[in-house]
């Protein structure tokens, strides 16, 4: 008789839940997969939520915020893709003066990978560039003086900076000889004088890693990076000229030589940025919604008022179920309620195929140091249901209850 009260009374709070969220999920009238964490088993500390056929049939601690890790890049994409559009496309700017001197202006483009400063440094020869002799990085659109909340100082590619202006994800690939000799380890990057100075201390053999390592002088290794590799491209078009390369504003006199979109509109960026998880492509992404909504520079705190506004305005989602610092999922200061989720993965569904796929599930994980999270979809003759599952606890078993939910979802 007390268990059912206790189910009655926990309907009866899901209803008004719904009641005052316009754009809520209808409940499971009969509540017959309403597991607890005793029952389940696998959760010190939790939650999660299945739906079917627009119900949720399970759920724990529906609003209770977690810490979600990657999975936040749901978010970040929906949001990007609702302000930004699908066909929306980075640009970079190219200015040259009376003595020949390039200025690349950067509006955070986080596909200015090598094979596309390739393709722009033929289209500089074609519109009639002659000479190229200092190279001038203007960053000045992104002012967000510090790497995103939960990076590190490492040199592992996932902690690398954010910037208007930086190239292959601000992260270099060489191989070491055992001779001390460094080369790029990439056919379609050239073997840069920088990729030297961070092979120094570094054992022989293949490295990825992260250029910006060192918050205090990353902005200058980011320009450098970057101006170097601009210069080898300019270089192989036979392009000549030699200079120095250094950051400085573009100034406002300065015609428009060349203005590059990129070959990726955002629609074919998001499924590397799932697939790899890449952070910095994320935040790249987060900052572009802030700058778009509220205007260039763009800075962490518009990024998290546009996405915060985005989230309550387009969604329907409260500040009390989610809270997005930083667009990657680094931060531990990242919050969201398995019912935040779900909405978001409702919303995200026509997009679902960006997510990778695994037993007949599109599924996005998230993990950092006591946290491992899941979030996609199961399938149920073709038709695609949400759920979600976030762990911040010790013990990883977000494997095994997975199985568990998604037993729950066959079964129902």
């Amino acid at each position: 008789m007390i268990k059912r009260l206790q189910l009655l009374s926990l309907l009866l709070f899901l209803l008004f839940v719904t009641a005052i969220h316009p754009q809520s999920l209808a409940i499971a009238k009969d509540i017959q997969g309403l597991y607890s964490p005793e029952e389940m088993g696998f959760i010190e500390n939790g939650g999660y939520a299945v739906k079917k056929d627009g119900r949720i049939i399970a759920a724990h601690n529906l609003h209770k915020k977690f810490v979600p890790a990657s999975i936040v890049k749901i978010a970040t994409s929906l949001t990007a893709l609702r302000v930004l559009g699908p066909e929306y496309r980075f640009e970079t700017h190219f200015y040259m003066d009376a003595n020949q001197n390039l200025y690349i202006k950067g509006f955070g483009d986080p596909f200015l990978i090598s094979e596309e400063v390739s393709v722009i440094a033929r289209e500089l020869k074609k519109l009639g560039c002659q000479r190229i002799n200092d190279i001038y990085i203007d960053d000045t659109v992104f002012n967000i003086g510090t790497s995103a909340d939960g990076a590190g100082l490492s040199d592992n590619p996932y902690d690398a900076q954010n910037n208007a202006l930086a190239v292959n994800f601000n992260t270099v690939n060489f191989k070491k000889e055992q001779t001390g000799g460094v080369n790029s380890a990439e056919v379609q990057t050239p073997t840069l004088p920088l990729m030297a100075e961070l092979a120094e201390h570094l054992e022989p053999g293949l490295h990825r890693i992260n250029i910006s390592q060192d918050e205090t002088a990353g902005h200058e290794i980011i320009s450098r990076y970057t101006g170097e590799l601009f210069r080898a491209f300019q270089h192989s078009e036979n392009i000549p000229g030699e200079g120095i390369i250094a950051n400085r504003k573009t100034p406002g006199n300065l015609p428009l030589f060349y203005k590059h979109q990129s070959s990726k509109a955002l629609e074919d960026i998001i499924a590397p940025l799932m697939l790899y998880s890449n952070n910095f492509i994320a935040n790249q992404l987060y900052l572009a919604v802030g700058a778009k909504v509220y205007g260039y520079p763009a800075t962490w705190e518009k990024s998290r008022g546009a996405v915060a506004d985005i989230l309550l305005n387009e969604f329907g989602i409260f500040a009390s179920e989610i809270r997005i610092v930083e667009g990657s999922g680094l931060s531990r200061k990242n919050l969201v309620s398995p019912y935040a989720m779900i909405l978001l993965l409702d919303f995200f569904k026509p997009h679902s195929g960006f997510l990778p796929q695994e037993d007949g599930m599109f599924l996005k994980s998230g993990t950092l140091k006591g946290v491992y999270s899941f979030g996609g979809y199961f399938s149920d003759n073709n038709d695609l249901d949400s759920f979600v599952l976030m762990l911040n606890q010790d013990k990883n078993t977000r494997r095994i209850l997975l199985h568990e939910l998604e037993q729950i979802y066959n079964k129902y």
